[in-house]
C-alpha cells in the first residue's frame, strides 16, 4: 500500500507571520481541502514572513526533507516589491506549468479586473507539484474549485480538476476529490 499524499500548506505574510493579525489562509487551504479531497491524506503547514529566501527555504523542507507531493502557497503574488512568492517558486523549480497561473488569472478576471496583476503559477520540483495560490481566502476557493451556475453545473474548472492527474505523470502519490465540490479528471484508459 502506498503512503497517502502529504501536502504542504505555505502561507507568506508579514503580518501575518508577526501577530499583526490572523492568518487566513491556511485555515482557508485546510478547509477547502478537507471538503474537496476523498482519499486519504496529510498536511505540513508553515506561517512565514515575505522573505524570498525564507520561502525557498520552506519549499525545499516541504518537497525534499518532508516529502510533500503537493504544495500550496498563498500570498505574495502581487506586484509590490515584498511580493516575491513566485521568485522563490521559480528559484526552486525543475519546470514551470504555466497553464495553472493562466487559470487562476482566468478565474479571477470573473470577479475583479486587477486579476491581470497577480503573478500565481505552478512549478514541478523533481515528483511535486507547487502552486502558488491567490492570498484571500475567497479567491483561494474560487481559483481551486472553478465557477458553477446556481445549479452547480461547472462553468469555468478550477485549478484542482487538474491536480490528480498532474501528481499521477510526475510520480506523486494517488488522489481522488470529491466531485461535487471539483471533479477531477483523468483521460480515459
Amino acid at each position: 500500500m502506498t503512503e497517502p499524499l502529504k501536502i504542504g500548506l505555505l502561507s507568506i505574510s508579514d503580518r501575518a507571520s508577526t501577530g499583526v493579525y490572523e492568518d487566513r489562509g491556511l485555515p482557508a487551504l485546510r478547509d477547502w481541502l478537507a471538503s474537496a479531497i476523498s482519499t486519504p491524506y496529510t498536511v505540513y503547514e508553515q506561517l512565514i514572513p515575505d522573505e524570498q529566501a525564507q520561502i525557498e527555504a520552506s519549499l525545499r523542507d516541504m518537497v525534499d526533507t518532508q516529502g510533500c507531493g503537493l504544495v500550496l502557497t498563498t500570498g505574495g503574488t502581487g506586484p509590490a516589491p515584498r511580493d516575491v512568492t513566485p521568485e522563490a517558486t521559480l528559484a526552486v523549480a525543475d519546470r514551470l506549468m504555466p497553464g495553472f497561473g493562466e487559470q487562476m488569472r482566468q478565474i479571477s478576471l470573473h470577479f475583479v479586473p486587477t486579476a491581470i496583476l497577480s503573478r500565481q503559477l505552478g512549478v514541478v520540483r523533481g515528483s511535486a507539484l507547487i502552486v502558488n495560490l491567490p492570498g484571500q481566502p475567497r479567491a483561494i476557493k474560487e481559483t481551486l474549485e472553478g465557477l458553477k451556475d446556481a445549479e452547480g453545473n461547472t462553468l469555468v474548472h478550477g485549478i484542482f480538476a487538474a491536480i490528480p492527474y498532474c501528481l499521477d505523470l510526475i510520480g506523486a502519490a494517488w488522489i481522488d476529490t470529491h466531485p461535487a465540490i471539483v471533479k477531477s479528471f483523468r483521460p480515459k484508459k
